[in-house]
């Protein structure tokens, strides 16, 4: 690998947001070099602080059956060192210019996060083009032995290890057909994991860890010229690779009967997972489910705190969720009994307040306070600058739309009492569901 080679010339498109005045929006400026690396500045010079998340378009939903957890391994690896990078000096730098790095993996993306002194730039970026255009010239068996170490010592605690730790796992596995993305977490299969080889793992890194797969957005005090010009010295001559060639997956067939799931865990008290396939990321539907989760289970005044903590106190807690990824999306309701109360009792009621939103909408207040919490989480997400960064990336390659906010906030603002009856009487059907009860018992061990 080599670090500066001389700058491929042309190549790079600048385009600009536009959006009429007074709709929310993400101000940017965007250009693309022609190696397929798409960028965005956010300028906002508030403070002497940039940030700079690189987006790849990778997650676990991009890995087949026997060969699990290498996206989340790789958000691992990248911290690891390479070419011009050794392992720790990374940190050492960022960490002088009061600074530090961060990443996150899910079903359908890898995200990478740098933040520094403004006039750290260049090096930040550096950092990154070193990783993406060197990280496996030093990626060996050592390294991998260390790092799937880390990672299953990883999933021992957040899993294996924590109370009702394999409820996300139990539930995907039982959601989703066994050869489908999200079948598998984000972590992966231990046994996967163990028998992962360096070259499996490297050809990984080779399909989705090229520009034409990433996205970045650099925010903050900064300027679009001294961004330009750096990308291009540090990224333009990283070879274009082909369009990952990903795994497809047929459209799974629906759940038509309950699935119900019995296990022990070493905790005091059972706990109830109620869920169910929703709609996928950018959806119609999607608003409208959302809106749902909320009057069911945001907040104190919701439908379901309201009666199983509040009225009733059989529960000490309850939560509602929605969330759309790129292949379908997931309804989950959560409850914890209180000690001596049969979590049979909370299926059922919970069962009946849910058939009661199928069976008739919302009343105007509940719709309200749902999309006034709604909102207020919405945009107080981009308030600061990273999250404005990470959104603008989601919009980007999720949503094929930087200027998506408006669009995005806009249909929120328009779901209907109608609508969200509609959506849960589509999507949250008793018989499409899994019911995963943990009552107190043994822990049950993971497969070797």
């Amino acid at each position: 690998m080599k670090l500066l080679p001389l700058l491929v010339a042309g190549g790079i498109s600048l385009g600009a947001a536009t959006a009429h005045a007074g709709e929310p929006r993400i101000a940017y400026q965007s250009f693309e070099l022609a190696n397929g690396l798409k960028v965005y500045v956010i300028e906002d010079h508030a403070a002497p602080v940039a940030y700079e998340v690189l987006w790849f378009d990778v997650g676990s939903k991009d890995e087949v059956a026997h060969r699990t957890g290498f996206a989340h391994l790789f958000e691992h690896l990248m911290f690891k060192g390479s070419a011009h990078l050794p392992d720790g000096l990374m940190d050492k730098l960022l960490e002088a210019a009061g600074g530090w790095s961060n990443a996150f993996t899910s079903s359908d993306m890898t995200v990478y996060q740098n933040a520094a002194g403004s006039n750290f730039l260049e090096t930040m970026l550096w950092i990154d083009a070193d990783r993406l255009a060197g990280l496996l010239d030093t990626f060996d068996q050592a390294k991998l032995d260390n790092q799937r170490e880390v990672v299953l010592n990883e999933r021992r605690q957040g899993n294996e290890n924590q109370p009702y730790g394999m409820a996300e796992l139990i539930l995907a596995e039982c959601l989703w057909p066994k050869a489908h993305g999200y079948h598998w977490s984000t972590i992966g299969y231990p046994a996967d994991l163990r028998a992962a080889q360096v070259a499996d793992v490297a050809q990984f890194f080779h399909t989705y860890y090229v520009p034409n797969n990433a996205t970045m957005v650099v925010a903050g005090d900064v300027t679009l010229a001294d961004v330009k010009r750096l990308v291009e010295k540090y990224y333009a001559w990283i070879p274009k690779a082909p369009t990952p060639a990903r795994p497809t997956y047929a459209a799974p067939p629906p759940i038509t009967k309950e699935i119900a799931v019995t296990t022990t865990d070493a905790v005091q008290v059972p706990r109830v997972y109620l869920a169910w396939r929703g709609p996928a990321a950018y959806a119609a539907d999607e608003p409208a489910l959302d809106a749902a989760a909320a009057v069911l289970g945001n907040g104190k005044s919701s439908r379901l705190y309201k009666r199983l903590v509040y009225d009733e106190k059989i529960a000490q807690d309850v939560s509602v969720w929605s969330s759309g990824e790129a292949l379908g999306g997931t309804f989950q309701i959560v409850a914890t009994a209180k000690p001596g109360v049969d979590p049979r009792r909370l299926v059922k009621e919970i069962s009946e307040e849910v058939a009661r939103l199928a069976a008739a909408p919302p009343e105007a207040g509940e719709l309200e306070r749902a999309q006034n919490a709604s909102e207020a989480a919405f945009l107080g997400r981009i308030e600061s600058i990273l999250q404005r960064a990470i959104t603008l990336a989601a919009y980007a390659v999720q949503g094929h739309d930087p200027d998506y906010l408006a669009k995005d906030l806009a249909r929120r603002r328009a779901v209907t009492a109608a609508a969200v009856q509609a959506a849960t009487a589509t999507y949250l059907q008793p018989t499409a569901r899994v019911v995963l009860t943990i009552k107190p018992g043994v822990k049950p061990q993971e497969k070797p």
